[in-house]
């Protein structure tokens, strides 16, 4: 079973995505803020991470950073869910290692077929 990891600080976001990808037959893990999001990684690596930038404690940016410089978590799949939507943010978090970004309020359908794409 693939593994999906969704970090965002938003209940609303949370509890849609992991409904949708359950029933895609993912076994979900759910992370509130970076902090929460690297101790799960580190326990579980999940295929795909499903990352909102801005968050408490920890951003996205740091996460995505500390992800691409542990060997065992550097080949997880990220995808950024953000409000942050200039190119200048988009630009960054490709730097660092995004494999997409796209931006809120986003097409699930079209999220969905981004990670099924992604982890093939």
């Amino acid at each position: 079973m693939r593994k999906i990891l969704i970090v965002d600080d938003e209940p609303n976001i949370v509890m849609s995505l992991e409904y949708i990808f359950k029933k895609e037959n993912f076994e979900v893990f759910i992370a509130r803020d970076g902090t929460e999001a690297i101790e799960i990684a580190e326990n579980n690596i999940p295929d795909i991470i499903l990352l909102d930038i801005m968050m408490p404690n920890v951003d996205g940016y740091q996460v995505l950073k500390y992800l691409k410089g542990d060997e065992n978590l550097s080949k997880i799949k990220v995808i950024f869910l953000s409000a942050k939507n200039k190119a200048s943010d988009i630009e960054l978090g490709l730097q660092l290692g995004a494999d997409k970004y796209m931006s809120k309020p986003f097409s699930v359908k079209k999220l969905v077929k981004e990670v099924k794409e992604l982890i093939k």
